[in-house]
């Protein structure tokens, strides 16, 4: 089993050196620390209160399916950094480039990617063709977080999946349980 864990970080090292250290460029430095806001609390809060208050009565589901998912998704993010305190790459990785005030927390999973994608998945199934914008934000969040040296892949990957997967519940429950009662 240690042999197989070796080979996956040794293999996620290379992906995040990659993207980390061989995609720079000052144009991508912008981009990158415009998008990675996006991911965060203010950004996902805020834009969904907006929806709620702002979109047609009958899609305000979907506006309160991602306030709901953001609050679901985050409980595994808080569990995960309590009790696997993975040291971002900046502190582990020789060469790691990061830029201004760099988080000190743990790294496992990516809750601005588990955020992003908490809130484009019920947005997502107000219309299905929001997709096409919507996941190549999400996944520009994620590959922010190993550009600005603060995430491993797996660290993004998790964040998507609890994100995706908080998501489709929050949209099923609001629908099937909650819908009827208080919307």
């Amino acid at each position: 089993m240690a042999r197989v864990t070796g080979w996956i970080y040794e293999k996620e090292c290379d992906v995040f050196k990659w993207v980390n250290g061989r995609l720079q460029h000052r144009l991508l430095d912008k981009y990158f620390n415009v998008i990675t806001h996006i991911g965060g609390a203010t950004c996902t809060i805020l834009t969904t209160l907006l929806l709620l208050l702002t979109i047609p009565a009958d899609l305000k589901k979907f506006a309160a399916a991602g306030i709901l998912s953001l609050i679901l998704s985050h409980i595994p993010v808080a569990i995960s950094k309590k009790c696997y305190p993975r040291k971002r790459p900046y502190l582990m990785i020789a060469g790691t480039k990061t830029f201004s005030n760099p988080l000190k927390d743990h790294s496992f999973p990516s809750g601005h990617t588990t955020a992003i994608f908490s809130v484009i998945i019920p947005l997502a199934f107000i219309h299905p063709g929001l997709l096409t914008l919507l996941l190549p934000l999400g996944l520009s969040v994620g590959i922010s977080r190993m550009y600005l040296g603060l995430h491993y892949p797996t660290d993004v990957l998790a964040g998507m999946i609890l994100g995706i997967s908080s998501g489709i519940f929050s949209v099923f429950l609001l629908n099937v349980y909650l819908v009827p009662y208080f919307l």
